[in-house]
């Protein structure tokens, strides 16, 4: 099954379409995280990318490096993995064409069997990476292994009870990455439950409708034109726990 995976990430670079400019470029980057930060505004407001200098911090499933850049940039010390090989690559290009020359640590590696003694970083990040995995349980496992004590790992996974879940059953559009060997979505509870092994779990429900540029046609006409104002128009109190995205903030 892991074969399978890094194969399709191979394949299919998140957010790859995003971008007019040529595959590895500096125009190509910047593209990807104007799009990234677009979509996911929350991210920015609940991850201080500024906040982690001098500390040592991984990313688990870093794609194309595209926030590992923005952890370097605050001073973290940055290590990335990834299945695919492409994507670290990529990464690599990333970090070199912003002048990021020599603060990163970037493999090829599996997140269930981290290539890292124990105790090794101060914070692991994780963001979109649990629900492609095979072993969920072991790859937060392996985390919590390498963190050291009173070390933060940040995970985001996909709500099973949100809004876009039930938008993509309604109007019979498969979700992003729909197609990949392994998709799993998560209820509150579930994910708490996942993350068992840390002494402290902070659970936040984000992302919200934001216009598309992903989707064309009279659907996407209808999903930016009505649907995104709204949802939108409705007090956070009552949709705040339908959010597509789970963020964790969880505590060794």
């Amino acid at each position: 099954m892991i074969n399978a995976i890094a194969h399709y990430w191979n394949e299919q670079i998140h957010d790859l379409k995003m971008s007019n400019q040529p595959v590895g470029t500096l125009g190509f980057f910047d593209d990807l995280d104007v799009y990234r930060f677009e979509k996911l505004r929350y991210l920015p407001v609940l991850v201080d990318f500024e906040g982690f200098v001098g500390k040592r911090l991984l990313e688990v499933g870093c794609g194309i490096g595209t926030d590992l850049v923005r952890f370097a940039r605050g001073g973290a010390s940055v290590t990335g993995v990834d299945l695919a090989e492409r994507a670290i690559e990529l990464a690599a290009k990333n970090f070199a064409l912003h002048g990021l020359y020599g603060c990163s640590d970037l493999r090829v590696a599996d997140g269930e069997s981290l290539p890292f003694e124990d105790n090794s970083f101060s914070v692991v990040y994780g963001h979109g990476v649990l629900q492609y995995t095979a072993n969920p349980r072991r790859m937060v496992k392996e985390c919590w292994r390498v963190l050291e004590p009173g070390g933060e790992a940040i995970f985001m996974v996909y709500n099973r009870v949100s809004w876009l879940n039930l938008l993509s059953l309604v109007m019979g559009v498969d979700l992003e990455h729909a197609d990949a060997p392994v998709l799993q979505k998560y209820s509150l509870h579930e994910f708490r439950t996942l993350l068992g092994d840390f002494a402290k779990i902070q659970v936040i429900p984000e992302r919200f409708p934001v216009r598309s540029r992903l989707h064309r046609g009279v659907k996407g006409t209808l999903y930016n034109g009505l649907f995104v104002g709204a949802f939108n128009a409705i007090p956070r109190l009552f949709v705040r726990r339908f959010g597509w995205h789970l963020m964790a903030f969880c505590l060794k």
